[in-house]
């Protein structure tokens, strides 16, 4: 494990804490909790070998978040003085007074236990900002002149998107954590025009919670690149039907984070969540009930695994990272919840999803990593795919469409290969497939092994008003869903 930087603990974080929190308290708050972050961000972008951009981005400040009678106060500073952080709490207690006037919930948060001089550090051995931008971008050119030494290749773009938190939070009740955790996300992308059309393939390399060490694995993809974008070009159409479909998990994490993570979100089922991307179909009264896909579909929320870029030690609440179910054999058995919605809904604890995306946001419940389980010892994609006899085996993330409720739904991918007799026979374009979130899950068939599962995800999970950006993984093995309606992308385009 690494360590915290000591450039972020010479900061007078307790000091600090301590001014916030007993201003608070002399202010009548039942509850208070301080949080201080640094966040550093970089992203470089090149164009045919060529810097396009390279953007740094540094934030440091704090907030304080108050109950004051039964009612939310929040206010948020960047003077790291103690003088300036009592006052940040003073405007914060006087929020909660104002807010008071139009609120009609009494706040209360579910019970935590103290978790006093707490430290949490994500797994990874290099630090990307210990690493010069000149040697990021030589990397990437090195590898973006490889592939454009191919003629069918036209254009490459190449992204690096690292970012490093580091988090201080104390509160009232005693508890005070310190964290730090790293991740990246690489990326390239190769395009090609040929008689008219534009095709592009993009790598499969998932951002992850990882070090710098991480991006030598998208060097392992370039070769293949050039010839898959080339049988992508020649391949036919796909003919509009039903067919049975192979879901490798680049693929899948994604239909797993819209019809899934967004869906049981506890305060998008209660209606607390509605202007950013609607509430959910998976309501509470179906809790223990919903049939939401077939007996072999077991589903987590988990902010404890390696890598995963939801994963802390503690949230934003002060809560301590666990592992939950939300369906299990099928049947919707859990919501990923803050405390405030747990203590709402009766719960005794939250599972610790409270995020804020900086130290000028309060925190809302976030999404952990939530996760599709492999079958112990299931098949590989090869022996999936050998079971289908008419299908289409689909590949990477690409554009998808999702209704307000989660439920009515449409994804593409990146490639797509016909099966026919359980063999690939070449690819296929102007793929879509479509169905109703219980429906695809429910017409989950078969699930790979361990070794087919992969854990992907995303920088960018939107929401909130104003709206916030967490990044989340989603693990998943490959799958098998018999009977999914696929539509002609271009066909319904009108072209």
């Amino acid at each position: 494990m690494r360590d915290i930087d000591d450039e972020f603990l010479a900061l007078p974080l307790r000091d600090l804490a301590a001014a916030a929190l007993q201003r608070a308290r002399d202010l009548g708050a039942e509850h208070a909790d301080f949080r201080l972050e640094r966040i550093r961000q970089q992203s470089l972008v090149l164009a045919d070998a060529a810097v396009e951009t390279a953007a740094d981005h540094d934030s440091l400040g704090f907030a304080v978040r108050v109950i004051h009678e039964g009612t939310w106060g929040f206010a948020a500073g960047t003077e790291l003085t103690a003088d300036a952080v009592a006052a940040v709490a003073t405007e914060a207690v006087e929020v909660a007074r104002v807010a008071a006037a139009i609120s009609t919930e009494r706040i209360e948060l579910a019970a935590e236990p103290a978790h006093p001089e707490a430290t949490w550090v994500s797994a990874y051995e290099i630090d990307p900002f210990e690493v010069s931008t000149r040697d990021k971008t030589e990397t990437l050119a090195a590898w973006s002149r490889r592939v454009l030494a191919d003629d069918r290749i036209d254009h490459v773009d190449a992204r690096l998107w690292q970012v490093k938190e580091q988090k201080f939070y104390a509160d009232s009740a005693g508890t005070v954590t310190t964290q730090q955790r790293v991740r990246l996300a690489p990326v390239m992308e190769v395009l090609c025009a040929r008689e008219g059309r534009l095709e592009s393939m993009r790598t499969l390399t998932p951002p992850a919670g990882a070090g710098y060490e991480y991006v030598a694995t998208l060097e392992s993809e370039l070769g293949e690149l050039p010839e898959l974008l080339a049988e992508k070009l020649a391949a036919p159409s796909v003919e509009p039907g039903t067919y049975d479909l192979v879901i490798d998990p680049s693929n899948l994490w994604l239909t797993i984070h819209e019809s899934i993570g967004h869906a049981t979100e506890l305060d998008r089922a209660l209606g607390y969540e509605a202007a950013f991307a609607g509430t959910s179909f998976a309501t509470v009264d179906q809790l223990g009930s919903l049939r939401y896909g077939a007996p072999i579909m077991n589903v987590t929320g988990d902010r404890t695994v390696e890598h995963g870029l939801a994963s802390v030690g503690y949230d934003d609440e002060g809560v301590a990272a666990s592992s939950f179910d939300l369906i299990r054999d099928g049947v919707l058995v859990g919501y990923q919840r803050d405390r405030r919605i747990s203590r709402l809904r009766g719960y005794e604890r939250s599972n610790g999803c409270a995020f804020a995306d900086s130290p000028a946001t309060m925190p809302i419940q976030r999404m952990a990593n939530v996760s599709l389980a492999p079958a112990a010892e299931g098949p590989s994609t090869s022996e999936l795919i050998s079971g289908v006899s008419d299908g289409i085996y689909v590949v990477g993330d690409r554009s998808w469409s999702i209704d307000m409720q989660r439920y009515n739904f449409q994804f593409t991918g990146q490639r797509f290969y016909r099966i026919s007799n359980g063999r690939l026979a070449g690819q296929v374009r102007d793929v879509a497939y479509q169905a109703t979130t219980t429906d695809f899950w429910n017409a989950m068939a078969a699930l790979g092994g361990p070794q087919t599962y992969v854990l992907g995800g995303s920088f960018m999970c939107g929401k909130g008003q104003p709206a916030q950006a967490a990044a989340v993984s989603h693990g998943c093995p490959s799958a098998v869903f018999t009977g999914i309606r696929v539509l002609n992308t271009a066909q319904e385009a009108g072209k």
